[in-house]
């Protein structure tokens, strides 16, 4: 059996240049180590694997040196030893025995700094690249005996990224938890890499809106898991994914657990007002200017009549250009270097603007108009509900350009119908709050 495991690696291993076959032999005895080097930790190799060899008096002294060390790994066949092997273990060919040690070296353990969900007065400390690291991350914030981990393998038939599962047994909904773990166990995608990349997977509905919450941030997931969530930990990314998630946990930030009562609720108020403003400014602009303008005072209705008389197009037209350009700056941001991003899409920005209005393209009211649903959309504290927000503002810029302030009230209700129809694994998508569910007690 030995042997065939040996031709076995050999020939699978054979094509990979950084792949090791590595004798190592002392009178009458020769065994083989066989390992990635690009994956394994040179250093234990030669300290605890080949030192030892030529200090012991026999293999079977050796052998059992090996299973006593904390980084043993059972083997179990042939398949299961050379994925072993691609995940940085070393195979130990003795004469009677394989045996493998899992010495993967770490290149990903730094904890980074928070640069999505970034707080004033919270932590400042996000998520590492590494499973074990984030894992450690998290019972160090959430010190509780009925956390649960449950390491549910690998996903993904090449990226083969381990996955892990952790939830806290006494909070959590046993059909949610079931559910999940049917999902996990159903995936059957070629590469999965990031939280996002599982979160669109888990989604079988092509919505608009996330049904589950992305986070860097490890009190973000303590405070879930004390409200009867379950995370999802991916090695190689420091974003898990978080669910069941209601639309409330999208407009919620961590700073508001650090902030006094009335602050907070200040800056949840000017939240929804940005929700709101991000939405429905683009759409009511249309509708009141093209079909409505008697809502308006004399006075500002007679202003916008005049910054738009030089404008050749109608107000839809104008609003639409206007959200496209501001599209591509927020893009052409996030694509441009870090060094000369900012200052070259504010330059651009100002340029556009200035030169569109002097040119007689749009009105200098729709300026104002595009900077405030500029600014509006950034409030959202969730990236992934930002984004589906500037989806819906067109959907409603549509109504409003065919039926004005009618269509974008027909619009709005569409949208609630919609919102009411979803649901994150049982849990109504529009509930007020997710509570903790345990003796009437509030986190």
């Amino acid at each position: 059996m030995v042997k065939t495991t040996f031709e076995f690696l050999k020939l699978q291993l054979s094509g990979s240049a950084d792949a090791k076959i590595h004798p190592l032999k002392k009178s009458n005895e020769q065994i083989f180590l066989m390992y990635m080097k690009s994956l394994c930790d040179g250093d234990k190799i030669q300290q605890l694997v080949v030192k030892p060899f030529f200090e012991m008096h026999s293999t079977e002294e050796y052998s059992y040196y090996l299973q006593s060390l904390a980084d043993f790994k059972d083997f179990k066949g042939n398949d299961a030893a050379l994925q072993d092997i691609f995940h940085g273990a070393v195979a130990v060919i003795l004469p009677n025995q394989v045996i493998m040690l899992d010495l993967k070296t770490q290149t990903n353990k730094e904890v980074l700094d928070a640069s999505v969900e970034t707080t004033i007065h919270g932590p400042q400390k996000a998520l590492s690249e590494n499973l074990e690291v984030n894992i450690n991350l998290i019972r160090q914030r959430y010190h509780s005996s009925s956390l649960m981990l449950e390491l549910m393998g690998e996903i993904g038939y090449k990226s083969k990224v381990q996955i892990a599962l952790i939830y806290d047994e006494s909070l959590i909904k046993k059909e949610v938890l079931e559910e999940i773990r049917k999902k996990i166990k159903n995936l059957d995608r070629s590469v999965i890499q990031t939280a996002g990349q599982l979160m669109r997977n888990f989604t079988k509905r092509k919505t608009l809106f996330p049904t589950y919450l992305v986070t860097e941030r490890p009190d973000r997931i303590a405070y879930n898991l004390a409200l009867g969530k379950f995370v999802i930990v991916l090695q190689g990314t420091p974003f898990v994914l978080i669910g069941p998630a209601v639309f409330y946990d999208f407009l919620s930030s961590m700073e508001d657990l650090y902030m006094p009562y009335w602050i907070t609720k200040f800056l949840v108020t000017i939240r929804y007002i940005g929700l709101f403003i991000s939405t429905l400014l683009p759409a009511v602009y249309v509708g009141v200017t093209s079909y409505n303008p008697e809502l308006f005072r004399i006075q500002l209705a007679l202003t916008i009549a005049g910054s738009r008389a030089t404008v050749p197009f109608p107000s839809y037209l104008e609003v639409l250009f206007m959200l496209l350009m501001m599209e591509l700056l927020v893009e052409a941001s996030i694509r441009l270097p870090k060094a000369i991003g900012p200052t070259a899409t504010t330059v651009g920005g100002l340029i556009l603007g200035t030169a569109a209005t002097e040119a007689g393209l749009v009105s200098s009211i729709m300026i104002i108009i595009v900077s405030a649903v500029a600014i509006s959309n950034f409030v959202i504290p969730i990236n992934e509900m930002g984004f589906a927000m500037r989806n819906v503002k067109y959907v409603l810029l549509f109504f409003a350009s065919i039926s004005g302030l009618i269509g974008v009230i027909v619009g709005l209700i569409g949208l609630l119908f919609y919102l009411v129809n979803i649901n994150s694994l049982g849990e109504p998508y529009l509930k007020a709050f997710y509570s903790e569910r345990t003796r009437g007690k509030q986190v």
